[in-house]
C-alpha cells in the first residue's frame, strides 16, 4: 500500500461497481476532481455505507492505486440527507453537483467551488429562498469562479459605468443606451437585476444567499443568467433535463 493522503472535499457522484463496491467522484481542495474506488461500500456493515454518497462533505483518507485512488477512511462533516428526501430540491442539488463535475479538473484547487456547493445546498433547505433564485445565483457565481462571467460593471463597448440599461448575450455584457443602438441583440435590463448580478459576483460566499428579489427581478435573472450560462456549457447536463421535466420548462 502506498502512503496515505487526506483530502477535503465533497462526493459529486457514486456509481455501483460489481456486487458490493462503488466508484466515487470527489471534488477536493488538494487534488481537484478525482476518482476514488470504495471497496465494499455497498455492504450493510461497511464503514463507507453512509459516506459514499452524493452530497457528502468531509475528509477522505486515500491511497493511490494504479488507475485510481482507493478509499481508506472517511470523516464526514455534512451529509445533507435532508436534501435526498426533499423534492424538487434534490433535483436542484444533483444539477449543482453535475455542474461542479463539468468544471472540475484534476490537480486544481477547487476550494471555491466546494464552498459554493456547500452554501448552495444549505440554501436549498431554506424555505425562505426560492429555488430558481438559488439556481441563477449558483450559475452566475460559477461563472465568476471560472472567469467566464459577462461584463456587468461597465459598458462592453465604450467602458463607461453610467446608464447601463441593456445587456447583449453576443457581446457578453452590459451596454449603455447609446451603444445599445448599435447592437442587434441588446435587451433592456432592470437596474435591480444589474444590482443583483453585481451583488452575486462580489459578496462573500457566507452572505451569498442572504437576499430575496421580486418576481420581475427573478424573471430578469432567468432571461439573462439562464441563457448566458447555458451558452457556456458545451454539453447537455442530464440533471438539468430532469429538473426541467420535474419543475416545468419555465424554470
Amino acid at each position: 500500500m502506498s502512503d496515505l493522503i487526506t483530502v477535503q472535499g465533497v462526493v459529486l457522484s457514486a456509481m455501483p461497481i460489481g456486487e458490493y463496491d462503488k466508484r466515487l467522484v470527489l471534488l477536493t481542495k488538494e487534488r481537484g476532481k478525482i476518482s476514488v474506488f470504495a471497496k465494499g461500500a455497498r455492504r450493510p456493515n461497511s464503514p463507507y455505507l453512509a459516506a459514499a454518497n452524493p452530497f457528502v462533505f468531509g475528509s477522505f483518507t486515500l491511497y493511490e492505486g494504479r488507475s485510481s485512488y482507493n478509499l481508506n477512511q472517511v470523516s464526514v462533516t455534512s451529509h445533507f440527507t435532508e436534501i435526498a428526501g426533499a423534492q424538487p430540491e434534490v433535483y436542484y442539488g444533483f444539477y449543482f453537483l453535475e455542474v461542479a463535475d463539468y468544471y472540475g479538473r484534476e490537480g486544481n484547487n477547487e476550494i471555491e467551488m466546494i464552498n459554493l456547493l456547500y452554501v448552495s445546498l444549505k440554501a436549498l433547505l431554506n424555505p425562505q429562498i426560492e429555488n430558481p433564485l438559488i439556481r441563477y445565483t449558483f450559475e452566475f457565481r460559477v461563472l465568476v469562479i471560472q472567469g467566464e462571467y459577462p461584463e456587468i460593471y461597465q459598458c462592453v463597448s465604450c467602458q463607461q459605468q453610467e446608464e447601463l440599461q441593456f445587456f447583449s448575450q453576443n457581446s457578453h455584457g452590459m451596454l449603455c443606451r447609446s451603444c445599445a443602438r448599435q447592437v442587434a441583440d441588446a435587451r433592456p435590463v432592470l437596474p435591480s437585476v444589474i444590482y443583483a448580478l453585481q451583488y452575486i459576483a462580489g459578496v462573500p460566499l457566507t452572505k451569498l444567499y442572504s437576499f430575496t428579489v421580486k418576481q420581475e427581478v427573478l424573471e430578469g435573472l432567468k432571461k439573462l443568467v439562464g441563457v448566458y450560462f447555458s451558452r457556456q456549457i458545451d454539453k447537455k447536463l442530464k440533471s438539468l433535463e430532469i429538473l426541467k421535466i420535474i419543475c416545468g420548462t419555465g424554470i
